[in-house]
């Protein structure tokens, strides 16, 4: 999956969750300080990230997602990941 269908989808999903207005949601803007979240809605939107992605993230990765740029990044990495075949090691 692309980065920018992966934004397009977290966009989507802040408009809902949040209700920030589209131009709101760009890369470098944090949920707390620009976007107005607070740490119910953080915690509603790693949830919803798990859901649409099929991930399962970790408090310790979660607290690290305060961008929106960071959020579409870890999504995209463990999509990438999870998308390669696994390499056997010889026995």
């Amino acid at each position: 999956m692309e980065k920018e269908v992966i934004f397009e989808k977290v966009r989507k999903m802040l408009i809902d969750q949040l209700g920030v207005r589209e131009k709101q949601i760009v890369s470098g803007a944090k949920f707390v300080d620009d976007l107005g979240a607070d740490s119910l809605d953080v915690v509603e939107m790693v949830m919803s990230l798990e859901e649409q992605f099929g991930l399962e993230i970790s408090d310790e990765e979660a607290e690290k997602l305060v961008t929106v740029g960071k959020a579409v990044d870890y999504v995209y990495d463990r999509l990438q990941r999870s998308s390669q075949p696994a390499v056997q090691a010889a026995v």
